[in-house]
């Protein structure tokens, strides 16, 4: 038992020192001798566990999909409207990065690494997921307006795109800070296409009262 917590110390001393390093540097930049050295492992334990960089980043991947996970079953799963939901979704991921080092890491690595994939699978597709349920239930609840089935399977992937595109733009151009309020205006500018008139003031001063937040 004593041995299997050791193991797990050290397995969370490397991620935790691997997600500041490749928050610094990115992945193509950083190198495993520098995780080892700031993590205070040896290059065996660091080995016992993760058998490349590439896995390596695969693990922060997935420690980050696993602490951001119940944010997202809360917001993708509670008693709220779905589009309120969807809207209270798109800023999860980046409320959270702003307190957890491995979540932003995750971010960074999804598209850095180039597949979006850790251990587990794509986590894209299981974002996907999360999305499909809740235009499906916000059309149903009558808040988002589809002129057909066509329109309604393909909204999913466009919302998705939206955040995910602000997100890659912001990083890019070292801007994600201002990430939430980019955020914020890609509804600003959607919801009109998406709402009745007569829901549009609601439904935008949420979008900014999440950006407060």
């Amino acid at each position: 038992m004593a041995r299997q917590v050791r193991a797990e110390v050290t397995r969370a001393s490397v991620l935790t020192a691997a997600a500041d390093v490749f928050l610094r540097l990115g992945y193509a930049n950083a190198g495993l001798n520098e995780i080892i050295e700031q993590s205070g492992v040896t290059k065996g334990a660091l080995y016992f566990h993760f058998s490349s960089k590439e896995d390596l980043a695969r693990g922060v991947v997935d420690e980050g999909q696993v602490r951001l996970g119940a944010e997202v079953t809360s917001a993708r799963d509670g008693s709220a409207p779905a589009l309120e939901a969807l809207v209270a979704l798109s800023y999860v991921a980046i409320e959270k990065a702003s307190s957890d080092p491995i979540v932003a890491a995750m971010l960074r690595l999804q598209h850095e690494i180039g597949d979006y994939q850790g251990t587990q699978g794509n986590l894209v597709l299981a974002w996907l997921e999360g999305f499909e349920r809740l235009v499906a239930r916000a059309v149903e609840e009558g808040d988002i307006l589809v002129e057909d089935d066509a329109a309604a399977a393909a909204l999913p992937t466009f919302l998705l795109s939206s955040w995910m595109g602000a997100y890659v733009v912001a990083s890019a151009t070292d801007a994600f800070d201002d990430l939430p309020r980019r955020i914020e205006r890609v509804w600003y500018l959607i919801l009109p296409g998406l709402v009745d008139g007569s829901k549009l003031a609601y439904f935008r001063q949420f979008a900014s009262r999440r950006l407060l937040r």
